[in-house]
C-alpha cells in the first residue's frame, strides 16, 4: 500500500508557480495530479499536471515521451514515485529549470480537459452504508440492509461510452417509468433526476484473466482517484431495476472530475479501516494487517447546487452537503480485491465507482433522493426555490478535500455536470 512519505510531502515544499502557493488551491506542489488537456486552439492532446492554476506540460517539458496516460498509469510503483520526485524538483521554487520550463504552461482557463484516459470498463459498487441505510429505509424501514450487504461488496456493471470529463451537460433522459395511479408504465423525460456524490478509481496495472489480485497486492493495481458523479434516473430505476439491476437509469451519463490524484499524492491521509462493534469481520480474502492499519481515506466530499435562475441573478453555487470517503464501508483494495477474485481481469484506464458517499449524519445524504426522502420533504434553496429532484439548467458541483495538521492540504478541483432538457420523444 502507497504509505511511505517522502521529501515530495514535504509541507514546507514552495513552487515557483506562485498560484500553487496559495493555501486555498487544490493543486499545490504536494499534489501533482495527472490530466490530459489540449491548449486552446489545438487539436493534439497532451499530458500534463496541475500546478496551482497552470496545467505543466509534461511531454514539451522533456518529463515524459508520450501523450497518452496508459503508460504512465501501468508503471511499477518505483517507476511512478521517480517520475513524481522529479517533477516535483522541477517544480520546487529553488529548480534550476524554472525558466526553461516557464514556456511549458498552459492557464487551467485556457485548456481543455479531456477525459484522463481511455474507459474500457466501468463498474460502480455501493460502498457507502450510510446511503445504502438511507435509501433502503425508503422501501424497508423495517430492514433497510439487505443480509449480504456486510459481507460482500455490491456492484455492477456500468456504461463507460456515457462517462464524460467536467464540466459536462447532458440532455435529460427518456424512458419508462410507472405512476403509483397507472395500471400501465408511461414513457417521457425522467421526472426524478438525480446525482450520486462518489469517487472513483482508474486502474493502472491490468491483471491477467484467471489470475485474482489479493488484497495485499489490490492498491498496486489503482493509479489514483477522481470525484464521480453518476447521475440517475431514479423513476426509471424504480420500473427496471428489479430483477438485474439498473439500466437506462445509470448509462445516460457519468462525470468525472478530469485530474487523477495519485495514490501517492493521498499518502499522508491514510486512516484505519475499522467496523463497527458487532458488525461481522470481513472474509479472509478482503482482509489483511495493511488493510486495517491504514486502508482507509481522510476525503472530505460536498455538493454544491446552482439553479439556472442563480446563474441568471450571478448568485454563487449553494452547498447542499458534506460528508468524508473515511465513513465508506469498504475500502478500495477490498474492492479490487473482489472484482477480481473470480479470475476477472481488470485493464489500464477500467473504472471503479465507490458508490454514493453520504454521511452518518441528518441532511449528509449524497443525493436528492436521500436529502428530500425520495421527493417528498424537497429542500429550500436560500434563493427561495426548492427542489425535489434535479430540473432543467441545474448544475451540480462535486468537490473533495484531503486536509490534515502537518500536511498541506491537497484537493481534486470540481466535478460539474449541467442538466440540459430532454430531446423531443418520437
Amino acid at each position: 500500500m502507497s504509505t511511505t512519505l517522502d521529501e515530495t510531502h514535504d509541507p514546507s515544499l514552495a513552487s515557483w508557480v506562485d498560484s500553487a502557493n496559495d493555501p486555498e488551491t487544490d493543486f499545490p506542489i504536494q499534489n501533482l495530479p495527472f490530466g490530459r488537456f489540449r491548449r486552446g486552439g489545438e487539436s493534439a492532446w497532451s499530458i500534463g499536471v496541475a500546478i496551482g492554476d497552470q496545467v505543466l506540460d509534461l511531454r514539451r517539458a522533456g518529463l515524459v515521451d508520450t501523450a497518452e496516460m496508459e503508460p504512465l498509469m501501468q508503471a511499477d510503483a518505483a517507476a511512478r514515485m521517480t517520475l513524481r520526485r522529479t517533477i516535483s524538483r522541477a517544480l520546487r521554487r529553488e529548480s534550476k529549470r524554472s525558466d526553461a520550463l516557464r514556456s511549458c504552461l498552459v492557464s487551467q482557463a485556457d485548456a481543455t480537459m479531456g477525459l484522463p484516459c481511455h474507459i474500457g470498463d466501468y463498474t460502480d459498487f455501493y460502498s457507502g452504508i450510510h446511503h445504502a441505510t438511507n435509501v433502503g429505509r425508503l422501501f424497508r424501514p423495517d430492514n433497510p440492509l439487505l443480509p449480504n450487504y456486510k459481507w460482500v461488496p455490491i456492484g455492477y456493471h456500468g456504461r463507460a461510452s456515457s462517462i464524460g470529463a467536467s464540466p459536462q451537460s447532458f440532455t435529460r433522459p427518456l424512458g419508462q417509468f410507472k405512476l403509483p395511479d397507472r395500471d400501465a408504465p408511461s414513457f417521457g423525460p425522467t421526472r426524478r433526476l438525480d446525482y450520486e456524490l462518489e469517487l472513483g478509481a482508474f486502474i493502472g496495472v491490468p491483471n491477467a484473466l484467471g489470475e485474482p489480485v489479493p488484497i495485499e497486492r489490490a492498491e498496486e493495481h489503482v493509479f489514483g482517484l477522481v470525484l464521480l458523479d453518476d447521475w440517475s434516473a431514479r423513476d426509471l430505476q424504480a420500473w427496471e431495476s428489479q430483477p438485474l439491476g439498473p439500466f437506462l437509469s445509470k448509462s445516460f451519463a457519468s462525470t468525472v472530475s478530469p485530474w487523477i490524484v495519485t495514490f501517492e499524492a493521498l499518502t499522508p491521509f491514510r486512516v484505519p479501516f475499522t467496523r463497527p462493534a458487532g458488525d461481522p469481520q470481513p472474509l479472509p480474502y478482503l482482509d489483511s494487517p495493511a488493510n486495517r492499519e491504514s486502508g482507509g481515506i481522510d476525503i472530505a466530499l460536498e455538493v454544491a447546487l446552482q439553479t439556472a435562475a442563480m446563474r441568471k441573478a450571478g448568485s454563487p453555487p449553494q452547498r447542499l452537503m458534506t460528508s468524508n470517503f473515511r465513513d465508506s464501508y469498504w475500502t478500495l483494495a477490498q474492492l479490487v480485491a473482489h472484482h477480481t477474485v473470480n479470475g476477472c481481469n481488470l485493464q489500464c484506464g477500467d473504472l471503479l465507482g465507490s458508490g454514493t458517499q453520504s454521511g452518518p449524519d441528518p441532511g449528509q445524504g449524497g443525493s436528492l433522493l436521500e436529502l428530500t426522502l425520495g421527493g417528498k420533504e424537497p429542500l429550500r434553496l436560500a434563493n427561495g426555490e426548492s427542489r425535489g429532484f434535479l430540473e432543467d439548467g441545474d448544475t451540480v458541483i462535486l468537490r473533495g478535500h484531503c486536509e490534515r495538521a502537518g500536511y498541506r492540504r491537497i484537493g481534486f478541483g470540481a466535478c460539474a455536470g449541467t442538466v440540459l432538457p430532454a430531446r423531443a420523444s418520437h
